[in-house]
C-alpha cells in the first residue's frame, strides 16, 4: 500500500525497488555509515561484521533455492566448505585473488549439480533427504582423499589475500571485501525476482505442473536453481577461507546448514528482504547470549562452559520459535507493516 501522492509515469519506475526519494536516501545513508564503520569500530566489531556478511551471502543463496523455487535445501553448509575448500587449493597453486573467488563459485555450483539431478523427480521430504546426503557425504570425502590433494582430517591453510598489490589481510581489509560480495548478493537478490529466471523459479515453485504446461523446462529449472544457490555459497566460502586462513571439515557441519534455513525462515522465505533481517536478528540473539553466557561464567557460577553455551544455544531456539508463533510469515512482514504505518500515519491503513 503506498500513501497518495506517489504515483509513476513508467512500469519501470512503479517496478524499482526503491520507489520513493526517501528510501533511496535512507538507503545512501545506510551505506555510508557502513563504509565509514571502520573508522571507528574495532577489530572485535569488525570481525563480527565480517562474520554477518558472509553468513548473508550464503543465506542468499538459500533464498533463490528454497524461497523462490521452492527446493528444500539442507546442505547450504556443506556448499560453502566446497567453496572453501576449492578457493583454499586454487589460492595455494598461486592464483590470485579476483580470479579464486569466482572459481570457487563455479566448482561448487558444479558440485551442486550432482545433488541437484534428484530433485527432477522428487520433492518434499524426499529432497530433503537428498540435500542431507550431500551435507553427510562432504566430510567423508575430505577426509577420505589424501592429504596432499585437501589436507584431510588436518585441514589447508589459506595464504593471505592481496588484491593487485594491496594487502586485504586485516581486520579492515576483510570488513571491505565482504562488504563489497554482501552488496553484490543483496542487489542480486533484489533483481533476480523480476528477471525471466526468477519468474520461471516461482512458477515453479507455486506449482511444477503447471509451469511445464506453459512450456517452462521445469527440470532445467531445478537444477538452475541448485546452481545458482551454490554459487552464493561458493563465494561465500572462499571469502570465509581467506577470512579464516584455514579451513577444516569441523567449519561446517549440518548444525550450521540447519541455522542458515532458519535464519532464512525467520526473517522471511518469500522475500528477498528476509535474508537481512533474519541474519542481523539471528546474529543479534546470539551474540548477546554469548556475551551474557561469558559474564555469567565470570561471575563465578558453579556451572561449566559447556553447560552454559548449550543453554544459550536452546535459549537462541527459543527465540526463534518465539518469532515463528507471533509472525509465520516473517521479520520482513512485520517490517512492511512498520513502513506501511509510518508512511501511511495518522490515516488508518485500512
Amino acid at each position: 500500500m503506498r500513501p497518495t501522492g506517489i504515483w509513476f509515469q513508467t512500469y519501470a519506475g512503479e517496478a524499482s525497488v526503491l520507489q520513493t526519494r526517501r528510501s533511496r536516501l535512507w538507503l545512501g545513508l545506510l551505506g555510508l555509515g557502513l563504509l565509514a564503520l571502520p573508522l571507528t569500530a574495532g577489530p572485535w566489531l569488525l570481525g563480527e561484521m565480517t562474520h554477518l556478511f558472509i553468513t548473508l551471502i550464503a543465506v542468499y543463496g538459500l533464498f533463490v533455492t528454497v524461497g523462490m523455487a521452492g527446493q528444500i535445501n539442507i546442505a547450504q553448509s556443506a556448499f560453502v566448505g566446497v567453496g572453501a575448500f576449492a578457493a583454499a587449493k586454487f589460492a595455494g597453486l598461486g592464483l590470485p585473488f579476483w580470479l579464486v573467488v569466482p572459481a570457487a563459485a563455479v566448482v561448487t555450483g558444479l558440485v551442486s549439480v550432482v545433488f541437484a539431478l534428484p530433485a527432477a523427480r522428487v520433492r518434499g521430504f524426499y529432497l530433503a533427504l537428498t540435500t542431507l546426503a550431500a551435507q553427510i557425504i562432504f566430510p567423508i570425502v575430505i577426509l577420505a582423499l589424501p592429504m596432499s590433494w585437501l589436507g584431510g582430517l588436518v585441514g589447508m591453510p589459506v595464504p593471505a589475500p592481496d588484491l593487485f598489490g594491496l594487502n586485504l589481510a586485516t581486520p579492515t581489509g576483510f570488513y571491505y571485501l565482504a562488504f563489497v560480495f554482501a552488496a553484490l548478493a543483496v542487489w542480486t537478490g533484489f533483481n533476480l525476482p523480476r528477471s525471466r529466471f526468477g519468474r520461471a523459479l516461482r512458477a515453479v515453485h507455486d506449482n511444477d505442473t503447471a509451469a511445464g504446461v506453459l512450456g517452462i523446462p521445469v527440470t532445467r529449472i531445478k537444477i538452475e536453481a541448485f546452481f545458482a544457490g551454490a554459487l552464493y555459497a561458493g563465494v561465500a566460502g572462499a571469502i570465509l577461507a581467506y577470512f579464516l586462513q584455514f579451513v577444516t571439515v569441523s567449519s561446517f557441519t549440518l548444525f550450521t546448514s540447519v541455522w542458515y534455513l532458519g535464519m532464512l525462515i525467520v526473517g522471511g522465505i518469500h522475500t528477498p528482504l528476509g535474508p537481512i533481517l533474519g541474519v542481523v536478528f539471528v546474529t543479534l540473539v546470539q551474540e548477546s547470549l554469548h556475551t551474557a553466557a561469558n559474564t555469567f561464567m565470570q561471575s563465578g557460577a558453579f556451572m561449566g562452559g559447556g553447560a552454559v553455551f548449550a543453554l544459550s544455544s536452546v535459549v537462541l531456539a527459543l527465540c526463534i520459535l518465539i518469532a515463528l508463533i507471533f509472525e509465520p510469515r516473517g521479520l520482513a512482514h512485520l517490517w512492511h507493516t512498520a513502513v506501511t504505518g509510518f508512511r501511511l500515519w495518522p490515516f488508518p491503513r485500512n
